[in-house]
């Protein structure tokens, strides 16, 4: 009874398995429907290759049979000149086959790999916590690149040759069944390699997908963290790490390497039989006029014909199957539903500027409560200074502002409206954040400014340098605005980058501007610049800040104090040093101290 029950479990998996697959089929041949024309062309070349390829072994038997044994020699040259044609267009048709359904493949992932980027840049942040930056590059790249395959070595080639195989096999039968049923005695061992072969590359295939991935992931994070690892001399045993990974892989690798040695020489020795036996049987045949000169000529042509798309099936059913696996993956990303809903339909050219936190519960997991029932109130123009110790919740209120992420309840309301009634880009363009950690992209100084946002001025970011003090600095620099900035900004110091990042959230013009841990990393000189250009912004803008110096917020409006995810104080600086033992009042008394040594 077991047994039966593991049988019928694994029958269940395979069937399971081959709808999968199909199902993954129809949608990547689906994507080529924006592309129909190549597809049918494509097809349409398949069709018309067969006729051409066969007709040359054909001839070859006409001109043996008719012009040399009869002694037609008048037509000789003509037919010469026929098999030179057929050649020739066989040859320029087969490139225009290869070259049409690699475009056809090449068009297909464009679009596809814009799609995925699209979809990537929608998704929740909570994905990129869980997700290695590494994976979804291995997604967007090698595994789109793998279903390029489908096209230019897969399906339409497979379809090419299958109708190859079945004309070469009619043809063959109709020449010669004597030599056809020679050659077909040792179909039987090609077709058991053939398989053979398939699946055991298939499962290499797949080993080999899974450490591409896994070796994208662990570089991404190794080079991104590169200087964490000279800090702690740890390039030994990032190296010893690497290199398991890069033997996985390697293995990985030499399987289907393996497979491929040992297949093709087998395929090599079957066909080399069957040209034996068809020589041997075959010349019988001639010697007792069952078999004619030219068909016995034409029939190792035949058998090449035959052999080779059966020899190269086995390969190309691989690489559809690995084409199908990088699919499947690439579209379990693009069905992720994991994405903040742009569900709201008011928009606004801008903000009030009224903040309201009203009895809001987060969690980034279920048992774990980041914020508790928090309320706050915002007035247009005033400034929120948010406090509190590492992991109190701050930096998530900032966070479920700007819909990163959504709450599970309370709500977030702006100007009276809940945050989920505006369209993202209402919400998002009119709230400007200055994060901590500050990030700048590959390009120059002004690219990073404006994020190539082509409403945005050159005007519009010098006088907003102005504004901040940044200005002067940027000129300093060997081609000012244009200068390079290379990835993540490193030839530039914390306080530059910092001062940049500020300017780009100014450049937006918002109506609520955020601050998270602004000036942390920045030097005296450059803070006092960013404390004077803060106090006239705020003026007219409604202030979020976050700080842990708290020098730079007795001027808020408000403070709030955050511990555990709960507001356990709230207040002006004044009200709250009065609070005899209070949360606040023992920060400020320590930092203080702290200075004063």
């Amino acid at each position: 009874m077991l047994k039966n029950y593991h049988g019928t479990d694994l029958f269940m998996n395979f069937m399971t398995q081959k709808s999968s697959d199909w199902i993954v089929f129809k949608r990547v041949m689906a994507s080529a429907m924006p592309f129909k024309k190549l597809l049918i062309l494509s097809l349409s070349l398949a069709v018309l290759i067969t006729p051409f390829s066969i007709a040359q072994p054909f001839l070859v038997q006409q001109i043996v049979d008719v012009n040399i044994i009869q002694g037609h020699k008048d037509t000789l040259y003509w037919m010469a000149g026929l098999f030179i044609a057929v050649l020739v267009i066989n040859v320029v048709m087969k490139y225009f086959f290869i070259y049409i359904t690699s475009l056809l493949g090449q068009s297909v992932i464009k679009n596809m790999r814009m799609k995925v980027f699209q979809h990537i840049t929608h998704l929740k942040l909570k994905y990129f916590d869980t997700t290695p930056i590494g994976t979804s590059t291995t997604r967007t790249i090698n595994d789109i690149e793998a279903i390029n395959s489908v096209f230019a070595q897969g399906v339409i080639t497979i379809v090419a040759d299958i109708f190859t195989l079945i004309a070469v096999i009619g043809v063959m039968l109709y020449t010669s069944w004597r030599l056809t049923a020679i050659v077909f005695i040792t179909m039987p061992f090609m077709i058991w390699a053939s398989y053979i072969f398939k699946e055991k590359v298939k499962v290499s295939y797949q080993k080999v997908r899974t450490q591409i991935a896994n070796m994208n992931a662990f570089l991404q994070e190794r080079i991104s963290g590169m200087k964490i690892v000279q800090l702690f001399h740890a390039e030994k045993r990032e190296q010893e790490s690497f290199r398991k990974i890069n033997r996985d892989y390697t293995s990985a690798n030499l399987d289907s390497v393996f497979y491929y040695a040992v297949f093709f020489p087998v395929v090599e020795l079957v066909s080399a039989v069957s040209l034996a036996l068809m020589i041997w049987l075959g010349a019988k045949g001639y010697l007792q006029d069952k078999v004619t000169l030219g068909a016995l000529v034409a029939f190792p042509l035949y058998l090449n014909l035959m052999f080779r798309p059966i020899r190269f099936m086995a390969d190309k059913f691989n690489t559809l199957q690995m084409g199908l696996v990088a699919a499947e993956r690439v579209y379990k990303l693009l069905d992720k539903s994991d994405h903040i809903q742009d569900n709201g339909a008011i928009v606004v050219d801008s903000f009030h500027g009224d903040v309201a936190f009203e009895n809001v519960t987060f969690a980034y997991t279920e048992d774990v409560k980041v914020l508790d029932n928090v309320n706050f109130n915002v007035k247009a123009g005033e400034t929120l200074a948010l406090i509190g110790s590492t992991g109190s919740g701050k930096t998530t209120i900032i966070s479920l502002m700007n819909r990163f992420y959504d709450i599970e309840e309370g709500a977030i309301k702006i100007d009276g409206q809940n945050i989920k009634s505006y369209t993202l880009h209402s919400l998002k363009s009119k709230i400007a954040v200055v994060l901590q950690d500050v990030f700048l992209f590959d390009g120059n100084v002004l690219e990073n400014i404006t994020l190539r946002d082509q409403n945005i001025s050159v005007e519009d970011v010098i006088k907003a340098s102005e504004m901040i003090g940044a200005h002067p600095f940027i000129m300093q620099l060997p081609d000012g605005y244009l200068s390079k900035v290379s990835e993540r900004g490193a030839n530039l110091s914390v306080g530059q980058r910092q001062l940049i990042s500020f300017v780009r959230a100014l450049v937006f013009n918002p109506d609520i501007l955020i601050l998270d841990e602004a000036t942390s990393s920045i030097d005296s000189e450059s803070e006092q610049i960013i404390q004077h250009a803060i106090e006239k912004l705020i003026e007219k803008r409604t202030s979020i800040i976050i700080a842990h110096r708290l020098s730079t917020i007795t001027h808020a409006d408000q403070i709030v104090v955050l511990s555990h995810g709960k507001i356990v104080e709230k207040g002006t600086h004044s009200e709250l040093l009065e609070i005899k033992n209070g949360h606040y009042a023992h920060l400020y008394e320590k930092q203080f101290a702290e200075l004063s040594v």
